[in-house]
Order: C-alpha cells, then sequence, then structure tokens
C-alpha cells in the first residue's frame, strides 16, 4: 500500500517542478550532508557555478534559519512540533530555480519575521547591499542569531522573496519562504 502513495509524492513532486526535498528534523550534521548533496546534485546538472553557488547559499541560509529558531525554542511546550515540521525543496519553474523552505513557528513570533521580510522585499538590490554591510559591522549580541544577517544575504540573491502564513492551531503556524533565483 505505501507504494502507491510514493508513486502519489513523487508525481505531486514532479508536477511542482521539486528536484530535491527534506522533510523532519534538522541538525548541523544534516544541513552540512544536504548541503554537499545538492551542490553535488546542481554541479552535475550543468548549471553554471555561480547558479550554483547561489542556490546553495540559500538552501544553507534557510536551512540554518529554521535550525536556529528550532533551537531557540527548546523549552517552549510547542517544541517538538516546531522541530519536526522543517521542509525544504528546491525545484524548477518557469521563472527559474527555487527554494523553498517550511516550519511551524509560534504565532507570537510571526508579526517581527514577516515585518522583517517586507521591510527586506521593499529595498532595492544597492540597499540591500548597504543593509548588509552594515550588520556586519555591528556589534552582535551573544544571544543573537545573526542579527537577521541569513535573511538580509537571501534577499540579496534572490530574483524575488515571498512568504505564506497556513494557520495550524492557536498557538502555531506554518512559516514558508520561498526565494527565486
Amino acid at each position: 500500500m505505501i507504494h502507491q502513495h510514493l508513486i502519489h509524492v513523487q508525481n505531486m513532486l514532479r508536477e511542482h517542478g521539486i528536484l530535491i526535498s527534506f522533510a523532519g528534523k534538522l541538525s548541523q550534521s544534516l544541513i552540512e550532508e544536504y548541503g554537499t548533496a545538492v551542490k553535488t546534485y546542481l554541479e552535475n546538472e550543468d548549471r553554471p557555478r555561480n547558479e550554483v553557488t547561489v542556490i546553495f547559499s540559500i538552501f544553507i541560509e534557510q536551512t540554518q534559519n529554521i535550525n536556529n529558531y528550532c533551537s531557540s525554542r527548546k523549552i517552549s511546550a510547542n517544541y517538538e512540533k516546531i522541530a519536526h515540521s522543517s521542509i525544504v525543496t528546491i525545484g524548477k519553474a518557469e521563472d527559474g530555480y527555487f527554494v523553498c523552505s517550511g516550519n511551524a513557528v509560534e504565532k507570537e513570533d510571526l508579526k517581527l519575521l514577516t515585518s522583517q521580510i517586507d521591510s527586506l522585499v521593499a529595498m532595492d538590490k544597492a540597499e540591500l547591499k548597504k543593509l548588509y554591510k552594515e550588520k556586519l559591522r555591528e556589534e552582535t549580541p551573544d544571544v543573537s542569531d545573526g542579527a537577521g544577517l541569513g535573511l538580509i544575504d537571501i534577499a540579496r540573491k534572490a530574483g524575488s522573496l515571498e512568504y505564506f502564513v497556513t494557520e495550524l492551531d492557536e498557538q502555531l503556524a506554518f512559516f514558508t519562504l520561498k526565494a527565486v533565483v
């Protein structure tokens, strides 16, 4: 019976242009392993080196952001749901390659996250570059997860960036970030 479901999943992934997909709890070692596999896969597709580098970089930033968020919620009552909700995909669409990631987030964290992304989307490439350099020069507090540098870097490298929020329950929502290269 499971084989019929796998065929359905495979067909659905193909329909949506998804080439690579990972779902489950992330760890630093998994990010490194999948990162290596992603880079090798893209290089074998004979993609231009700069395109491979950008896609790989966005993949790493998105998985690191999810991993950092999950780590920051270890004392949350929702930790297990959050930690096991991660998904990252790389695919091909008419407008280029995309890296799409998602995970459960506590609703109280959504406003800050979405406002950060909204402000980045409103900037042009020169403004993003300037902001990135400013953040690099700032001293970040020890509790910082990079002062948002990962999101800024994704916005700088992506041709377009968008997010989606789907309510899961009273405390959690599923946050999806899509970067198109």
